[in-house]
């Protein structure tokens, strides 16, 4: 579980809960139909820009946001050096059958026990990669085009509250109504995209950014086991990818 993306979510809503209950009575900030228009229209406007099972498919996308389990690249290098030092010694056939805690380190040790050309693991390792990125990238844009329209059905709703205030002049009951519309659409719109959808389609491309260093590290590091490099030059290659603070955890 990402920390981060719980304490902020749980703690941006929970300071707008208390302001409101401060302020008042908090059953005067839900109305329904202003969450109808900001919620329900940006999420029909947002699938109109996508295929369905794109839109569908975002919502596992946006867990990652808050629960996305990826090796520590320092204990990836250690594990990875030590593949390394077993294939120099019993060639790549020893690799068979390891046990390895990234799938996507299996897969190209399969490729090399395989016997496949740089060329071939590259390529389809590289393949993978972008498919990646893409499921990544796609889950952002869905989130990124709902705070887009939220603050945009917001408006929306505000002009649909104020035409229904002005066409009622001569009630002032109903003047109330329409006016609670017209001013809690802005709302819902504002916490609908800076609250949720914006902060997400973010913790999403941080995402598909850690999972792209790791799968480029990995297929250095599988590149480098195949050319049949000295395990050492491959840990040196590979702390490259860690902070600079990190990299003195080289082996000696």
């Amino acid at each position: 579980m990402d920390l981060a993306t719980l304490v902020g979510l749980i703690g941006c809503w929970v300071i707008i809960a208390v302001a409101m209950v401060l302020g008042g009575d908090p059953a005067m900030f839900f109305n329904v139909p202003s969450l109808l228009i900001v919620v329900g229209g940006a999420l029909f406007a947002v699938l109109m820009k996508f295929e369905l099972g794109q839109f569908l498919a975002a919502g596992k996308v946006a867990g990652k946001a808050f629960s996305f389990k990826l090796p520590k690249p320092d204990a990836m290098i250690d594990e990875i050096v030590e593949l390394a030092g077993e294939a120099r010694k019993n060639g790549l056939l020893a690799l068979e059958g390891k046990e390895v805690s990234y799938d996507f380190l299996a897969k190209g040790i399969q490729l090399l026990v395989d016997g496949h050309d740089p060329e071939v693991v590259k390529t389809l390792l590289s393949k993978d990669m972008r498919l990646a990125a893409d499921r990544h990238n796609t889950g952002s844009a869905i989130f990124t085009q709902i705070g887009d329209v939220g603050p945009a059905m917001g408006m929306i709703g505000t002009l649909i509250g104020l035409v229904a205030m002005l066409a009622n002049m001569d009630d002032p009951k109903a003047i109330g109504p329409a006016m609670a519309v017209a001013l809690l659409t802005t709302l819902y719109g504002a916490m609908l995209a800076n609250m949720l959808a914006l902060p997400i389609a973010d913790k999403c491309k941080l995402r598909a950014a850690e999972e792209g260093r790791l799968q480029a590290m990995v297929l250095d590091a599988l590149l480098a086991i195949q050319a049949g490099q000295n395990p050492r030059v491959i840990d040196s290659i590979l702390r490259t990818y860690l902070p600079e603070s990190k990299r003195g955890a080289e082996a000696e």
